[in-house]
């Protein structure tokens, strides 16, 4: 290789370091509360309803992957090189949706126990 391959690999490297530190500190300072990211769990205020509360996950799910295909897609039509960004969208997303999946599967099995239930 020569060293200017060598030199701009290197750059691209500290590069992406320097973001990851940087995603890093703010995850630890703000508990992932900024810009659309997903903060912890939402404490229920007044009478919110337990429908309420999980149409807002669905559309929280539903936003992230929205936000994880606008980054692949802009990654691959050239718009953007931040290989970071796009592989956190999508890891982000695929959180989300085995979340919802887990939350599902516990659902249904209630729903089954109840049913089963002699009364």
């Amino acid at each position: 290789m020569s060293s200017v391959n060598m030199s701009s690999l290197m750059a691209a490297r500290n590069a992406i370091l320097n973001q990851n530190n940087a995603l890093q500190d703010i995850t630890k300072n703000n508990g992932l509360g900024r810009a659309g990211q997903i903060s912890g769990p939402k404490e229920p205020t007044g009478a919110e309803s337990f429908s309420t509360q999980l149409s807002t996950a669905l559309q929280d799910v539903n936003k992230l992957q929205a936000t994880a295909v606008e980054e692949m897609t802009a990654y691959q039509m050239g718009e953007s090189n931040d290989v970071a960004a796009v592989m956190l969208a999508k890891h982000k997303a695929s959180l989300g949706f085995e979340s919802t999946l887990q939350v599902r599967n516990k659902l249904l099995s209630a729903y089954k126990d109840i049913m089963n239930m002699q009364v």
